[in-house]
């Protein structure tokens, strides 16, 4: 069989090529809704010619796409919407860092959110990725999710600024989602700190440890996932691109402070976390020092008595053998002796 040489391959400059790593076969789900102050339309079309018939130069349009393995999908919004191959193939990449790449006529973003599974306590880091234009949004999502679902309320009911607003700030609506969804995984993840911690002071178990490392690694992926998201929105607030305007920009500014909000939460966390580490060690050494103590009250109670009964025992002939309550005696004393020491002990808190 012949050879074929690398250099005989020429690939067209023109063509949307996808890697092959990202070449699998899949159907996507796209939601459209397409509106400005008056007029509203909204749909789920199945191909990216009836996405088009919403494109309007006096609307806003926003296109949610969940999954993003439908190659003819992807290469249609390449070619309609001037999108380079490069940042397609970015977001179809799951393993994609977070990054904002400006291409002029449009912004690409994409970022992590992070879903929490309460059964297994895990955190779960899924890619959304977006596509800013003039008059549109195009996000993308891995998986069905509800983040979105107050946003599209919001359009739906004509209620505040996002219908008077442009593409720039239905951005920032996007982005606020995201962020704001961080605040409630905190919470959960707080009331899973607070539960461990009941544990190590109710009683200490094994399998408490295991919670604490548990617990740090998922601290560990969170601040992962948003210290590249506060990056990504600094660089949007200090962006030069005519795509995000100015009267967005303090919505962009405030939403920094939240990432950074979410940074020092998580921080405290971790401060927690490593805390409880040292706070189960503390019980362990306590308990085994409860223990230990309880063995020592007990050996000294019984050293004497142990010393009685061995004298009692190894010796056959002792003058007091020859009494007739002699037996008896020896108990009482024993008993006696007992009894002072444990009263001794109580009355110094000893145990």
């Amino acid at each position: 069989m012949a050879k074929i040489e690398n250099n005989d391959i020429q690939l067209p400059q023109d063509d949307y090529i996808l890697d092959k790593a990202h070449k699998k076969s899949g159907t996507a789900k796209v939601e459209v809704i397409s509106y400005s102050m008056k007029e509203l339309k909204d749909g789920k079309p199945k191909n990216i010619k009836e996405i088009m018939k919403y494109i309007s130069d006096d609307r806003i349009t926003w296109v949610n796409i969940v999954g993003i393995n439908d190659d003819a999908l992807m290469q249609g919004i390449g070619e309609n919407f001037h999108i380079h191959h490069l940042a397609l193939e970015d977001i179809m990449n799951q393993n994609q860092r977070p990054i904002l790449e400006d291409y002029d006529k449009y912004l690409q973003i994409v970022l992590k959110y992070c879903d929490y599974d309460e059964e297994k306590k895990e955190i779960k880091i899924e890619q959304v990725s977006m596509l800013v234009g003039s008059n549109w949004v195009i996000s993308f999502q891995e998986k069905t999710h509800k983040i979105f679902e107050s946003i599209i309320k919001r359009i739906k009911a004509g209620k505040g600024r996002i219908r008077k607003m442009g593409s720039d700030y239905l951005a920032y609506a996007i982005l606020d989602c995201v962020v704001d969804y961080y605040f409630v995984l905190l919470e959960k993840i707080g009331e899973d700190i607070e539960e461990t911690e009941d544990k190590i002071t109710e009683k200490t178990r094994p399998e408490i440890i295991q919670d604490i490392f548990l617990l740090r690694r998922e601290l560990v992926y969170l601040r992962r996932s948003v210290w590249p998201l506060r990056d990504i929105i600094n660089s949007i607030y200090k962006t030069d691109s005519k795509l995000f305007k100015k009267p967005t920009g303090v919505f962009i500014r405030d939403l920094y402070d939240h990432t950074i909000q979410v940074m020092d939460t998580i921080e405290t966390y971790r401060d927690l976390v490593a805390g409880m580490t040292e706070l189960h060690m503390s019980s362990i050494s306590n308990r085994m020092n409860e223990i230990m103590k309880v063995l020592t009250i007990v050996s000294t109670i019984f050293a004497p008595l142990t010393f009685i009964v061995g004298v009692y025992g190894m010796n056959l002939y002792m003058p007091e053998a020859k009494w007739g309550g002699t037996y008896f005696a020896i108990w009482g004393i024993i008993a006696t002796i007992a009894l002072s020491m444990a009263f001794f002990f109580k009355k110094r808190k000893w145990f």
